[in-house]
């Protein structure tokens, strides 16, 4: 290529393109905004809980991070870490049940896909679950909804402030009807946690949708969630061709839940810990120890 035509392609902006795809995929320390497309080092997006400075876009973080974002350093135990699934039912559709959960658990790390244990938020004692969307899509299946139940009645046997950070497809259909249960379950656990006049909250994080959405995420005495998350039953075209009408465009976003009364507020991410805080503190939940 001769000087001229270097030239040339950098006046039609096609130089610039080829440094942003370079960076996008080259050593990892630079990344492009999903969002407004704004080119971002990636040491600023994790110092800032993978939310872009440019548009506020909140960029998907898997469960650890979250944990991270939410609980004092050092403070997070978890409880019930061993339990794994089975496959109770045989399934099989385009591979079989269970080498779809022995991928996931390679991949993520976790046994699935969710983490509970007891934690600290600015010094205040609380229960965590943190759902993992990595994991089979965040599917619930019986040890998801064993893992939460029992953290539920941990933190009612305790007392403790109860939340609960939703990532999820719903229910996880190779367990058929045992999965389904867990939202009975949980729920059970729940009204029980609430007879004792025990705080829950739900995060409303993206994606929150089908049997999740049913069960426990809309059951919180304050309903949280992050800007723009998907929340939903059912997905936008099987609602429109059910009732042959166009939704609006921000329809199953947070901000339209707000508005219409499902969402209380809606939390950026990095300011997730200061809020909880407040509103443990204002329910009466002082340091302990």
């Amino acid at each position: 290529m001769s000087l001229f035509d270097w030239f040339a392609d950098r006046r039609k902006g096609q130089f610039v393109g080829k440094v942003i795809q370079e960076t996008d995929e080259g050593d990892g320390l630079w990344g492009k905004c999903p969002e407004c497309g704004q080119v971002v080092y990636r040491k600023d997006l994790l110092e800032n809980a993978n939310v872009c400075n440019n548009c506020g876009h909140h960029n998907r973080i898997d469960s650890q991070e979250r944990i991270n974002i939410i609980a004092d350093p050092q403070t997070f135990q978890p409880i019930n870490k061993d339990l794994s699934p089975i496959d109770p039912l045989g399934f099989k559709d385009r591979r079989a049940y269970a080498d779809r959960l022995r991928e996931s658990q390679t991949s993520t790390g976790m046994k699935d896909g969710v983490r509970t244990g007891l934690c600290k938020v600015e010094n205040i004692p609380i229960a965590l679950a943190v759902m993992d969307f990595r994991f089979m899509g965040g599917s619930m299946g019986s040890v998801v909804g064993e893992k939460i139940t029992r953290l539920i009645e941990k933190a009612t046997a305790d007392k403790l402030p109860l939340l609960i950070v939703c990532a999820s497809g719903g229910a996880r259909m190779q367990e058929g009807m045992l999965s389904l249960m867990q939202m009975a379950k949980i729920s059970g656990a729940l009204e029980r946690h609430r007879e004792k006049e025990l705080l829950y909250m739900p995060l409303l994080t993206h994606p929150t949708t089908g049997g999740v959405t049913a069960s426990f995420a809309m059951l919180g005495d304050l309903i949280l969630a992050e800007p723009k998350a998907l929340i939903g039953f059912a997905g936008r075209r099987v609602i429109e061709q059910t009732l042959r009408e166009k939704l609006p465009d921000n329809f199953q976003t947070a901000e339209y839940l707000q508005e219409h009364g499902f969402v209380d507020t809606i939390v950026p991410r990095t300011q997730l810990r200061k809020t909880l805080s407040k509103i443990l503190k204002l329910h009466g939940n002082n340091p302990i120890y």
